[in-house]
């Protein structure tokens, strides 16, 4: 991977950054996402961000040599610290957890008021990041799931608009498993959620001989929960 060609991963976030848009990619590591899109004409101006010296420096080091430094600003700092307010209208938070990623838009929710559309790609739990949105009035656009060296992904599109339009149909569904993909249901969807849900069923069974407390006990009630769902929805699949 380069700035010249990206994953299948990061080139499919790169497909969802519009046109012209004056954006963010936190978490930037060699800025190639960035040196990808200004290369190819699509942004005019971008921020690389990161809060660790190495990947700092690599990025820097990768946009000089690009001859791109007047286009992309490199940047450390702790998530949206790098971006001052209506600096930008598009963020890209890419291989992070979903956790950490809704952490991040929280911390940093006073610079989103100029920003018209986040790309978010967490490597786990994108539950979180649906949740976050859904709180904080932004309304998922669109979503992909992806395979990419026997890893799975999802990359998640979301402008300001109504959070709840997604969800009107399956609410609790959706937030776990995406409203779009599971309207798709494609092969990458089926083969991850059935070794999610083989993984919970392990645990509930490991669960079983644990000694009992509040928190073993809920966990284990919110694992069956999740398994119905989820086996619901292949169920109707194989159907």
């Amino acid at each position: 991977m380069n700035t010249d060609k990206l994953s299948v991963r990061l080139t499919r976030v790169a497909n969802y950054v519009p046109e012209g848009a004056r954006m963010a990619d936190i978490g930037s590591d060699h800025a190639y996402l960035p040196c990808y899109l200004a290369k190819n004409i699509k942004i005019p101006f971008a921020i690389a961000g990161e809060v660790a010296e190495g990947p700092y420096q690599s990025a820097e080091k990768n946009v000089l040599a690009e001859g791109l430094a007047d286009q992309i600003s490199v940047r450390m700092g702790d998530g949206l610290e790098v971006i001052q307010p209506g600096e930008v209208d598009c963020i890209t938070i890419a291989g992070m957890g979903g956790a950490l990623i809704s952490t991040i838009l929280d911390n940093g929710k006073d610079k989103l008021d100029s920003v018209k559309r986040l790309v978010l790609q967490p490597n786990i739990s994108a539950i979180s990041i649906r949740t976050w949105l859904l709180s904080n009035n932004w309304e998922l656009l669109a979503e992909e799931i992806i395979e990419e060296d026997g890893k799975i992904y999802e990359i998640l599109v979301a402008e300001q608009g109504e959070p709840d339009r997604p969800y009107r149909e399956k609410r609790e569904e959706g937030l776990l498993l995406g409203p779009f993909l599971l309207k798709q249901k494609n092969e990458i969807f089926i083969k991850k959620w059935t070794a999610e849900m083989k993984n919970w069923q392990r645990i509930c069974q490991a669960l079983e001989g644990a000694t009992e407390t509040a928190e073993t006990i809920e966990k284990r009630k919110e694992l069956i929960e999740k398994i119905r769902l989820v086996e619901e929805v292949l169920k109707n699949e194989e159907s």
